[in-house]
């Protein structure tokens, strides 16, 4: 071997070892960089503002990708946790979801009593209504034999609701022999006043039905729409 090739051999030895050199840096930077980052997990950020007391929804929030090592321990990784839960506070646009943020819807608030009654299934829910519903509750009660006339009444306003029951099937009896009916038992959460007005009606009214509220309504009341008589309508 001459000393031409003897020199080719060297730098080719050299080239060799300088990649060999550039390949362990290029796996020391990339291994530097999983160290720093870390595999990625989902998290989930608010999409738009969330007002204080507010019940969660999934559609209220967005998954993003973040490495696990940039997350808080107490980080949202599954929307399953907001399942019957409010918001503490206002959850500002783009904020991540986190534990304390969140905590278990209450059942009942100072001065409420759950008040349980039976509600026609074909008249007064229709499977629309469910657990955190707003509705208006009316009773039909007949006019006595002095001539007072029958009346339509909204004895409770804005009614939250707590549970919604089982199908029910009732067996009842009227002028024309036994009849089958379903119902379900729907349970609110009532001040006393309101639940006894609840309580009189399920024992004397002839129906009691309920109003699905839309979210977001005006539920307050205007002089003269909680009483309705058939007589004074124009």
């Amino acid at each position: 071997m001459n000393s031409r090739q003897r020199r080719g051999v060297i730098l080719l030895l050299l080239s060799v070892l300088c990649a060999f050199i550039a390949f362990a840096g290029v796996l020391s930077v990339i291994s530097d960089v999983n160290s720093k980052v870390g595999p990625e997990v989902s998290a989930y950020q608010v999409k738009s503002d969330i007002a204080p007391y507010s019940r969660l929804s999934e559609k209220q929030f967005e998954k993003v990708s973040m490495p696990k090592r940039w997350l808080s321990e107490n980080a949202v990784t599954d929307l399953s946790e907001i399942d019957g839960k409010i918001a503490v506070t206002r959850l500002r646009e783009g904020s991540l979801l986190q534990s304390d943020m969140i905590v278990e819807r209450p059942a009942l608030e100072a001065g409420e009593q759950e008040i349980a009654i039976m509600i026609d299934a074909a008249t007064g829910v229709a499977g629309k209504i469910t657990p955190g519903s707003k509705v208006n509750i009316f009773a039909t009660f007949p006019g006595d034999q002095e001539g007072t006339p029958a009346q339509s009444k909204i004895i409770v306003a804005n009614a939250r609701v707590l549970d919604v029951g089982q199908l029910t099937p009732l067996d009842s009896r009227d002028g024309d022999g036994p009849r089958s009916s379903e119902a379900v038992p729907i349970t609110f959460a009532l001040n006393t006043l309101d639940a006894q007005r609840v309580a009189y009606a399920e024992s004397f009214a002839q129906n009691v039905r309920l109003a699905l509220i839309a979210p977001g309504s005006d539920t307050s009341l205007r002089p003269g729409e909680r009483t309705y008589e058939i007589g004074k309508d124009k």
